[in-house]
């Protein structure tokens, strides 16, 4: 009788359509009252807002109850919101993940804290062929918030400083936002704890005591999909996000002896990923250079790069430039950590570039 059904038929807007749990974002303005706090602060403040919104968000990780995680991020939500909903769990990253699919299977919302990003490898299976699948195979969201600790440059060597955003931009299902301001942070957050699927949230650890900001106090959400022009030129572009962000507008305020005028544009969320915005500066100035902190080979820059190649070619002046950290584990040693980063490359591709 199999075989007497007619053909499955292809139509690919539906296939990409079924990807994703079709999400109704409804913008909440930021209130006026604001205060000038940290990074971590940002990210501390979106889940305190978050768990007093939504009665069935449960926080999961290790060590993130009594103790408050290891960045301290959690420090007072046990007291304020019970042991029912802020878990410590073993250290088992593939069954936190699973324990939140779980949950979202019977009605739940959940954050899962992986203490470092790289130990997310440990969790790979349920987020790549679980989270990422479970809508486009049978309808049913996973609203679960993967929290990613990430980056280098504070000298923790290779198992606590990579940045691998472009693990998870390659797999269909997952969304993947990189935020590099308190501001965005908590705007963010808030909206991807809100989004019914399945993200994976970065958060440079350098960025979380270095960077402070005016952060309205009250609840408020950023749509995800929407990158942010921080710096506006004329000669080049640089496109980045997380900690490139911060190099770039460095570069500008202390390294810019010859006085090149560049766009900043900061992506804010990998997948989705605003093209329009990319396109803009593209054609503006011509000339694109894209940062990232991730290894050469392999990086999500590489998916910015081709785009352009594809769609924006006949608005380049020059070759597009990829700055990236070399290809090797990170090294412990400071000396050797900085050669690493793409950050040591930077000053002298953007005068190459702007040569050209």
């Amino acid at each position: 009788m199999a075989f007497n059904e007619d053909s499955v038929t292809s139509n690919i807007s539906f296939e990409l359509n079924s990807v994703y749990k079709n999400h109704n974002y409804s913008h909440i303005k930021a209130t006026k009252e604001s205060s000038k706090i940290r990074f971590i602060d940002a990210i501390s403040d979106a889940l305190r807002c978050s768990l007093r919104k939504y009665k069935n968000l449960i926080f999961m990780g290790q060590d993130i109850a009594e103790y408050g995680g290891v960045f301290k991020i959690s420090d007072g939500f046990l007291e304020e919101f019970g042991s029912d909903r802020i878990r410590n769990t073993p250290i088992c990253e593939s069954a936190i993940v699973s324990l939140a699919l779980g949950l979202s299977v019977s009605g739940y919302k959940s954050i899962v804290e992986m203490q470092f990003g790289d130990f997310v490898s440990s969790g790979f299976n349920p987020i790549i062929n679980n989270l990422a699948k479970i809508h486009y195979r049978w309808g049913q969201s996973a609203d679960v918030v993967v929290r990613m600790p990430c980056g280098a440059g504070v000298n923790a060597g290779p198992f606590h400083s990579q940045t691998n955003e472009a693990w998870f931009s390659h797999t269909p299902g997952l969304k993947v936002v990189y935020p590099a301001f308190p501001y965005d942070a908590k705007g963010l957050l808030i909206s991807s704890i809100e989004d019914p699927n399945p993200i994976m949230f970065f958060e440079h650890k350098a960025l979380y005591r270095t960077v402070s900001q005016d952060v309205p106090k009250d609840y408020y959400n950023i749509p995800l999909g929407k990158a942010n022009l921080i710096s506006e030129g004329t000669d080049i572009s640089i496109i980045t996000y997380g900690m490139g962000v911060h190099w770039a507008l460095n570069y500008i305020n202390t390294n810019n002896s010859s006085n090149i005028s560049i766009d900043i544009l900061d992506l804010r969320t990998l997948v989705p990923l605003d093209k329009d915005a990319i396109s803009k500066t593209v054609k503006k100035t011509g000339k694109v250079l894209i940062l990232q902190e991730s290894n050469e080979t392999g990086g999500f820059g590489s998916d910015i790069s081709s785009f352009i190649s594809q769609y924006l070619f006949e608005f380049l002046d020059a070759p597009i430039y990829k700055v990236s950290s070399l290809d090797t584990p990170i090294p412990f040693a400071d000396s050797l950590e900085k050669n690493y980063l793409a950050n040591s490359r930077l000053s002298s591709s953007i005068n190459d570039l702007f040569s050209y």
